[in-house]
């Protein structure tokens, strides 16, 4: 319960407290000279609704095949979608009874709000701020790149009328070759930035589900709910701030990848072998006993 507490919401609280920049966007006002511009996709025609019939039917059965739930007229480009099944049913099954189970416990409720835990959390804040910092390096590199080709565009522009044919489609080529090239670069560095926000992350929510579970049972409770979904609860509900001062003493930083380094290329961090008991002193071994010197036999006395 406690799992899928956190794992349902984790990304979209998380998300909305790290307000990173827009990655590098892909200008569309650039242009090869020399070449036509792409053109705007064309929009598909709207199909409209088949016709259904005018009299009520008992029960409406869609054919096999077809999207229970889509939009009406939907169906296969360029068919008509089938016509629906007019028929009345069979009688439902009867449901045998079924065997008395064990009831469940009384519910010890708790509340907590993740975006606040976020917010507190020491280890999200280092995530933010370095993410954050790659990321405006990103989109000023990117801008940089973009006057670039503007300075090269205007620059064959006003050579065009002195350069020959050859020299104009070599330049043009060069220009091409520049953007692609640069574009690629863009969207490689965007998406490790993305895959090192995501790595960072996982170490704190597969921290944050447990610290939840560890508070939750000191408090003995067995269930928690979002905060955000709670109407009206009291403070003594409320565990934020314990969850919040125990994940950050657990986890004050998180391993975060080098820059421009994918996650997927680092090794995993060796498990660590647990310790080894101190091996117990052999006793000496206990000195054989020595056996007394059997007394002398006694003489006769001299006759």
């Amino acid at each position: 319960m406690i799992r899928s507490l956190v794992a349902a919401a984790f990304v979209a609280a998380t998300l909305s407290q790290l307000s990173f920049p827009a990655a590098a966007q892909q200008s569309q006002d650039y242009f090869i000279p020399g070449q036509p511009k792409p053109a705007a996709p064309a929009q598909r025609p709207v199909q409209k609704p088949a016709q259904r019939p005018s009299s009520p039917s008992p029960v409406q059965v869609a054919p096999l095949g077809s999207s229970a739930g889509g939009p009406e007229g939907a169906g296969p480009e360029g068919q008509e979608p089938p016509p629906q099944l007019n028929v009345q049913l069979p009688p439902p099954p009867e449901l045998p009874p079924l065997p008395k189970g064990e009831a469940p416990p009384v519910a010890v409720i708790g509340v907590m709000g993740v975006p606040e835990v976020m917010r507190a959390s020491a280890a999200a804040q280092q995530v933010e701020r370095v993410i954050g910092e790659r990321r405006t390096k990103l989109n000023e590199d990117a801008q940089k790149e973009q006057a670039v080709w503007r300075d090269m565009q205007q620059a064959l522009a006003n050579d065009k009328a002195k350069l020959t044919a050859d020299a104009i489609r070599g330049r043009e080529r060069e220009l091409q070759e520049r953007i692609t090239n640069a574009q690629r670069q863009f969207r490689d560095r965007n998406r490790i930035i993305q895959e090192a926000a995501q790595y960072a992350l996982a170490q704190i929510e597969r921290t944050l589900i447990a610290v939840i579970r560890q508070v939750a049972e000191a408090r003995g409770m067995n269930l928690v709910l979002h905060r955000a979904q709670v109407a009206l609860n009291v403070n003594q509900f409320d565990i934020t701030d314990e969850v919040a001062e125990q994940l950050n003493k657990i986890m004050p930083t998180v391993i975060i990848p080098p820059d421009g380094v994918s996650p997927s290329t680092l090794a995993p961090p060796a498990a660590k072998a647990p310790e080894k008991p101190a091996a117990a002193a052999t006793p000496a071994p206990a000195p054989a006993p020595v056996a007394a010197p059997a007394p002398a036999p006694a003489t006769a006395p001299a006759q």
